[in-house]
């Protein structure tokens, strides 16, 4: 059994995907955790029923055909400047319901700091490069983008 720090950073990312399929934040956890790690952080971001004082009803992710690339990219990079991490994460595309999981992200280690830093670059990043839109449907009948600059 290799310490997760002896594997190349493209070894250590178990998984970097797009889905239309709901996501799994307990396959995620599974999947990410070996012997070697005294930690996994999981993070869902779940869709929520309301955002800046008006009631949501749904929302529909649409990815660039370049954002799975880019989702592993950055996955990648997170994971070489965390040496001793596995990495997990998926985003969903399409139409999402109140409740569903959009975002997510699965890191283990051997300690608990670098996977809670790990955890949270990730996802800071995912939102920051990965070219993911995302269209909120209000319960007044209006709609709007967000995530296009």
């Amino acid at each position: 059994m290799h310490h997760a720090g002896s594997a190349p950073a493209a070894h250590r990312l178990l998984h970097a995907a797009l889905s239309a399929e709901p996501l799994n934040p307990t396959r995620a956890h599974h999947e990410v955790w070996a012997p070697t790690a005294g930690a996994v952080v999981d993070f869902a971001g779940i869709v929520r029923d309301h955002d800046g004082g008006r009631t949501v009803e749904r929302l529909s992710y649409t990815a660039h055909p370049s954002a799975e690339e880019a989702l592993t990219r950055v996955a990648r990079e997170v994971a070489a400047a965390h040496p001793s991490v596995r990495i997990w994460a998926a985003h969903r595309v399409g139409d999402l319901h109140i409740g569903d999981h959009a975002l997510v992200v699965a890191v283990a280690s051997a300690h608990r700091a670098e996977a809670f830093a790990a955890c949270a670059e990730l996802v800071e990043q995912i939102k920051a490069q990965v070219p993911i839109w995302k269209e909120q449907f209000f319960a007044d009948g209006a709609k709007e983008w967000v995530g296009i600059d």
